[in-house]
């Protein structure tokens, strides 16, 4: 399951199919990380938690990888009802 799911997270990365949530953008402005170490996260990451949203109940997934710069760093991801990817949030581990 967990090998599926990060080829179709890595897939929405290399197709821009993906949106970035302000708590995100906010989350990377104050870590000094850009849009290219997130995309870097999901590339050279593994999902190491998969959980369930509390209000929609849609699966979440905790993705662990490094930065641009090798620093070890989480985000969290689910996909929309339409297929497309959403970042929730991003922090250095």
């Amino acid at each position: 399951m967990a090998r599926v799911t990060i080829t179709r997270i890595r897939e929405a990365i290399r197709n821009l199919n993906y949106s970035v949530s302000v708590h995100a953008a906010e989350e990377l402005e104050d870590d000094g990380l850009s849009i290219l170490d997130l995309e870097e996260i999901i590339s050279n990451g593994d999902v190491v938690e998969r959980q369930r949203d509390r209000v929609t109940g849609e699966a979440k997934f905790v993705i662990r990888g490094h930065t641009l710069a090798g620093d070890e760093a989480e985000c969290v991801v689910k996909f929309g009802p339409s297929g497309r990817l959403h970042i929730i949030t991003v922090y250095l581990d």
